[in-house]
């Protein structure tokens, strides 16, 4: 066991660096192919946290990812960057309260009413920004001057450059794993593993379930704020779309396809999504049909042969590599 997981170990280090040196290789349009799956690996992990490891099934959770994104357009001023060290963590904030505000209503209901107000709440975000000039309306705004890193007379980093970008995505997506791994095997992860095994059990201990799942929902929000914030740095423009329901669904498809209830699974799901995708799309014309026009179907058509010879996910070939209190 002890060397298995050793070799897993390896493994997710050869990854991280040859992530790391892709820039280094790689032409720009890969190099923000692999920032965009970064980003989206952290927004699965922040709501494969609500899924996979409390049970708690939210169809809205790109609720938050857009709301930082938003926060990050209406701070930014017109004439000049805004401040990377104040925006982001203002951006984050306001998903996190975003969060606060929605859970303490909907982390009262279960099952399919957990998963409808959730729906609900994100479509009532999305109309209120496609159907007012808010920020924008159904155009969205641009972000004309990406924030500024500036440390007095020092920069340690440029986004303005999509390189610096893509680091910073890689640093956030690092950071982002080792705060939940830390999270999950913390006395906090083993009450909303509880939670999700058997509530009434945990009530019936003394654990204030509501607390924990109310936290948990802000937490999640949070990190959903922080890859909705890279992803406005990232294209210089937010739009309703990144509130819509289809993005929540697509999101939901990249843990269950990765992986419920790892840490690796929602990552890994992430690239896969993205990279097929893209490779569907990229189908060349065959017999005067446009393959690519139609990769909705083939698409859908991976989603069911997966579901049917990978129930538990790509990350679930993982779990014989690991003991039962690890949460890799």
């Amino acid at each position: 066991m002890m060397r298995e997981r050793a070799v897993l170990a390896a493994i997710v280090v050869c990854v991280v660096a040859v992530l790391a040196a892709l820039p280094l290789f790689a032409e720009k349009f890969y190099v923000q192919l692999f920032a965009k799956i970064m980003i989206m690996a952290i927004l699965a992990m922040s709501l494969d946290l609500l899924l996979g490891y409390t049970g708690l099934v939210s169809f809205g959770h790109a609720a938050f990812f857009g709301a930082a994104g938003y926060a990050l357009a209406l701070i930014a001023p017109q004439s000049g960057p805004a401040n990377f060290w104040t925006s982001f963590p203002l951006s984050v904030a306001a998903s996190a309260l975003l969060a606060l505000a929605i859970g303490f209503l909907v982390v009262r209901t279960r099952g399919v009413y957990f998963i409808m107000v959730t729906l609900a709440f994100a479509q009532m975000l999305f109309f209120l920004f496609f159907d007012t000039k808010i920020a924008g309306g159904s155009d969205g705004i641009y972000i004309d001057v990406r924030p500024s890193a500036r440390i007095g007379g020092w920069e340690p980093f440029s986004l303005d450059n999509f390189v610096h970008v893509y680091y910073v995505a890689l640093g956030a997506l690092a950071l982002v794993y080792l705060l939940l791994r830390v999270l999950l095997r913390s006395p906090f992860g083993r009450v909303l593993a509880g939670i999700r095994v058997n509530e009434h059990r945990m009530l019936s201990l003394g654990y204030p379930t509501f607390r924990y799942k109310l936290a948990c929902f802000v937490i999640s929000g949070a990190i959903a704020g922080i890859a909705g914030y890279l992803s406005a740095v990232q294209f210089g423009v937010v739009n309703p779309e990144m509130l819509g329901w289809q993005l929540s669904a697509s999101v939901m498809m990249m843990v269950i396809l990765g992986g419920m209830g790892t840490l690796i699974g929602p990552a890994i799901g992430a690239a896969l999504w993205m990279l097929l995708e893209l490779g569907f799309q990229s189908l060349p014309q065959a017999g005067g049909v446009e393959l690519g026009k139609h990769w909705q179907l083939f698409m859908g058509g991976f989603i069911v042969l997966a579901t049917l010879l990978l129930p538990n996910g790509v990350g679930g070939a993982f779990r014989r590599l690991r003991t039962p209190d690890d949460d890799a």
